[in-house]
């Protein structure tokens, strides 16, 4: 069983928690998951590790409410448990001997880009962020984010909050102004990483995407997380989640990753209304 030390609402669908697992902490790098069940009799999902303390051997994870699972995680409060906590899984982010890096973040992708951006700036690296998200209540880890960041761009679709447009918008400008980066790193929904890679190829900028499909086992056995990159299939839990951006079939991600769309939500409103019966 796993302790949940902290929890905190990030905004009205996001949740950061503390969970006490100190030999996950001992190695968890940026950019590796871990895959965790809230019960013994509940599913396996992935999330991303979003930092953590290796001192008081806690893993920080930030998670969206979209189906049963997460509403059952959220439900659950500090000082409660959890069933498994299994890390880290997945390569961690390279980041050896990068020195200017565009850090790009979407919505919830945005715990994931935290934890690289930061890993990058304690080596050095000058560090440019862009996060985007649809409106200013949904805006997460801004002082986090700026920071770790020589520059922070917000974007929101509405205008809201920071500026408004999506991500690709600084980007463009940014590179088209002769700005040279070691690398981009996008990291959020398939749709924005598929743009910024279209982004970025006329200028010839290495760019990497983080990849979160369907996944059950974390090992490479089940085949759920499979990929089509380069032409070749690869599993995100082994081979990834980071991948080049480049030579990722996204149309072939997309379809798979809204298969089960239906099953999600079905599944959130089961979880809803249990705990609705609960409550009464």
């Amino acid at each position: 069983m796993y302790r949940i030390v902290n929890k905190r609402r990030l905004n009205p669908t996001v949740t950061m928690m503390d969970i006490e697992a100190p030999l996950v902490a001992r190695k968890a790098e940026a950019g590796q998951f871990i895959i965790l069940r809230v019960d013994a009799d509940g599913e396996r999902i992935p999330l991303t590790v979003a930092g953590c303390d290796r001192e008081r051997g806690t893993v920080k994870i930030i998670f969206q409410i979209v189906g049963g699972t997460t509403e059952r995680l959220n439900h659950k409060e500090a000082g409660e448990y959890i069933s498994d906590f299994v890390g880290p899984l997945g390569r961690a982010t390279e980041t050896e001997g990068l020195r200017k890096v565009c850090v790009v973040g979407g919505g919830v992708g945005c715990a994931i880009a935290l934890p690289v951006a930061q890993k990058l700036a304690s080596l050095g690296a000058e560090v440019h962020s862009i996060v985007g998200f649809r409106n200013k209540d949904l805006v997460i880890l801004e002082e986090e984010f700026a920071a770790a960041s020589k520059k922070l761009d917000i974007m929101t679709d509405d205008g809201s909050y920071g500026r408004k447009g999506v991500v690709t918008e600084p980007l463009k400008e940014t590179l088209e102004a002769g700005e040279h980066f070691d690398e981009v790193i996008a990291i959020g929904p398939l749709v924005m990483m598929k743009f910024v890679v279209a982004t970025c190829k006329p200028y010839g900028v290495k760019t990497v995407v983080s990849m979160n499909p369907i996944m059950i086992d974390g090992t490479g056995m089940c085949g759920g997380c499979r990929l089509t990159v380069g032409g070749k299939t690869k599993f995100a839990c082994v081979d990834g989640p980071d991948f080049d951006g480049y030579e990722v079939d996204f149309d072939e991600a997309m379809m798979r990753g809204s298969m089960y769309r239906d099953f999600e939500r079905h599944a959130y409103e089961e979880a809803c209304n249990l705990f609705r019966k609960e409550v009464e």
